[in-house]
């Protein structure tokens, strides 16, 4: 075993690349031609031998060596790889300081904007401006409990806004899901209270499956009597089956009487950001009624 002398002493003859000083447990001291001294345990790890680098002497003494080895040790007999814990160790170390729930949400939505449509990134700011930030903001998300998201849910829930709630929560649950990955929080609390909130059950207007009610909504849209604009678009709906908003926003620039086709951007389809920047339009054939409609429409 080494001795406080042994290391202050310890040189590299100069024929070597280093000279290893052997202590005990794996533990030695690797010494360089230069005279620079640093602490090593030597393990093994599926058959390989590994090595752990603890530190520099005589910063690291001989007695911190040797409980630094001690305790990677103890890692390893836990089944934790002491490289990968002092990995671990060291990147949660470099967390930036500012670890309150306000500034890693704003970092998350930051982050994430590139990515989503302004009315989702308008959504998911207005969720945490509204709803999360005035109540848990100043706290550090590691120390945030269940119990203090819970309180704020419900807030929501108590303004009978349960579908709001339920999106006040799936946005929670992203920012605990960015705080674990950059090592501000150590999992997500957001599962740990869907249990107990009240069930929003989200009403859908049915679908009609009858012929005799699909033919009484053709048979009503036939005769409303509103202006020659609406009216033409109730025509089309049932014939084009493309979504109201696009065909309420239809621009003549779009549409193609001469090859029958309507080629709606991709940019007004109901798309991720990036297949809105990057995908092809959506090309609607025109039948010959549909296209005679159109044209009477632009016609005045």
């Amino acid at each position: 075993m080494l001795t406080d002398a042994d290391c202050k002493n310890a040189t590299c003859p100069p024929e070597k690349a280093r000279a290893r000083l052997a202590d005990s447990g794996g533990l030695y001291l690797e010494v360089s031609p230069s005279g620079s001294k640093r602490w090593f345990w030597k393990y093994r790890k599926a058959g390989k031998e590994m090595r752990l680098a603890l530190g520099s002497y005589p910063a690291v003494s001989l007695k911190a060596a040797r409980q630094a080895r001690d305790a990677a040790r103890l890692d390893k007999a836990d089944g934790t790889d002491p490289v990968q814990a002092k990995l671990v160790k060291k990147l949660k170390a470099a967390t930036p300081a500012e670890s309150t729930f306000k500034a890693t949400a704003l970092e998350w939505l930051e982050q994430s904007k590139t990515g989503w449509s302004e009315a989702h990134y308008t959504r998911e700011k207005r969720n945490l401006e509204k709803d999360l930030i005035p109540f848990i903001g100043a706290r550090v998300v590691r120390d945030i409990e269940p119990v203090e998201l819970l309180a704020v849910v419900r807030r929501v829930e108590a303004r009978g806004a349960l579908s709001v709630a339920d999106r006040v929560l799936l946005t929670a649950h992203s920012v605990w899901l960015y705080a674990v990955a950059t090592g501000r929080a150590d999992r997500d609390i957001s599962r740990d209270i869907r249990a107990a909130l009240k069930p929003h059950i989200k009403k859908n207007y049915p679908a009609i499956t009858e012929p005799a009610d699909l033919a009484e909504l053709l048979r009503a849209s036939d005769a409303y009597k509103g202006g020659p604009v609406v009216r033409a678009a109730l025509k089309i709906a049932p014939i084009l089956f493309q979504r109201p908003g696009n065909l309420r926003t239809m621009r003549w620039t779009d549409v193609s009487l001469d090859k029958a086709l309507w080629s709606i951007p991709s940019e007004d389809m109901k798309r991720t950001k990036a297949e809105k920047i990057n995908g092809q339009p959506h090309v609607v054939p025109l039948p010959l009624l549909i296209k005679d409609r159109v044209r009477r429409c632009q016609c005045g």
